[in-house]
């Protein structure tokens, strides 16, 4: 009797050990055998070591035919790991190197969204760094299928320049270039500042953030005026919301891009101050104000869009308070956002003209004269 639960604890022993450190040995059937050879040899000496019936070879020969059985049924089916990924090894994360798997591809849309950056007034330099950028990534999906070498990328931006400067319609372009480049799943874009971050009571600040956050996964954050998030009032709370953002953008690296926005000189020294923001932002993009002629091919788009009409005497008072305005202007001067606002006030000293007129044509409801363009504030 005594042998038999002998023999039972020996062999749910032997199995469990096989199971518990097979993963740490050279192979499953070299952990079967380190483990059925010493069970055999003691069942030979329990019941047949005075019997000359069974030779001694056996207690080598059994446990090493089923070790070889045991690591062919283990591994039957496994198929092998893929090599990491260099920047792997290099500890970087998915979000500093494109999508480098072989079946990345390049979608026939990719050119339609860059038709939409290039149709954009203005930002010549901008056009130019996002073109760079797309290239660099495209080459290196490419080269990714050769199995050559690839460099990191980080996707994360900083946008500088003044207000209305076009940071938040090309974050949106970027989003879709993204998109069709494989580097982000749904290419949406979320907006958000200091108030869509930053709660007012302790605790709730990184709760509001993560939800912000939950809502761009897939997509790009677009972080306005980024910089008022950081405070040295040891009161302020933004500083949770930045701890909470940059532990975020690591957990979620394959799956988030974030592009913060605000005036150059106080991006610069906001992420300079926040280590955990400087090894991840690397790539500033700045936006220059628009120039007088500029300003005056945005107006005309205004125009054009809200079905209104100016000869050429009109146009060349619209561009003389348009250059007034831009030389004048200061830091917070708000380019595309002033001349939204500046045609408003045209089209409405254009309303109060017309609307003495008895029966007024359609041609006399589109025109706008020179004495309804507004003066420049």
């Amino acid at each position: 009797m005594w042998d038999v639960i002998t023999t039972v604890v020996i062999v749910v022993a032997a199995l469990a050990g096989i199971s518990k450190f097979k993963s740490v040995l050279p192979s499953a059937g070299c952990a079967c055998f380190l483990f059925l050879f010493p069970v055999a040899l003691i069942l030979y000496f329990l019941y047949f070591g005075d019997d000359d019936f069974v030779p001694g070879w056996l207690v080598f020969v059994v446990p090493f035919v089923i070790s070889l059985i045991y690591n062919y049924v283990a591994n039957y089916g496994e198929t092998p790991k893929k090599n990491k990924n260099a920047n792997d090894e290099a500890g970087m994360s998915e979000k500093e190197s494109p999508d480098m798997s072989p079946t990345a591809t390049v979608s026939e849309n990719l050119d339609q969204v860059m038709q939409e950056l290039d149709q954009l007034i203005g930002l010549q330099d901008v056009k130019q760094q996002v073109h760079s950028l797309v290239k660099f990534i495209r080459v290196q999906q490419q080269r990714s299928q050769h199995q050559l070498k690839t460099s990191p990328i980080s996707y994360h931006c900083v946008f500088s320049g003044s207000p209305g400067t076009g940071k938040t319609t090309v974050a949106r372009i970027l989003a879709k270039i993204y998109k069709e480049l494989g580097i982000i799943r749904e290419g949406h874009l979320v907006e958000t500042d200091r108030a869509g971050l930053v709660a007012e009571y302790m605790g709730q600040t990184a709760i509001k953030t993560n939800n912000v956050v939950d809502s761009a996964l897939g997509g790009v954050l677009f972080i306005d005026e980024a910089y008022s998030l950081y405070s040295e009032s040891a009161e302020d709370y933004g500083r949770e919301a930045i701890a909470t953002l940059i532990k975020r953008m690591e957990d979620e690296r394959d799956n988030l891009v974030v592009v913060m926005a605000g005036y150059t000189e106080e991006m610069k020294q906001f992420v300079d101050i926040n280590p955990g923001l400087q090894s991840r932002f690397n790539r500033y993009i700045d936006f220059p104000d628009y120039t007088p002629d500029e300003l005056l091919e945005i107006f005309k788009l205004y125009v054009k869009n809200g079905d209104f009409q100016m000869d050429e005497t009109t146009e060349n008072a619209v561009k003389q308070q348009l250059a007034k305005a831009y030389n004048t202007r200061d830091k917070s001067f708000g380019n595309a956002r002033f001349v939204r606002n500046f045609f408003e006030k045209t089209i409405e000293k254009q309303s109060i003209r017309v609307v003495d007129i008895p029966s007024p044509t359609a041609a006399q409801l589109m025109e706008i004269l020179p004495a309804d363009v507004a003066e420049a504030d």
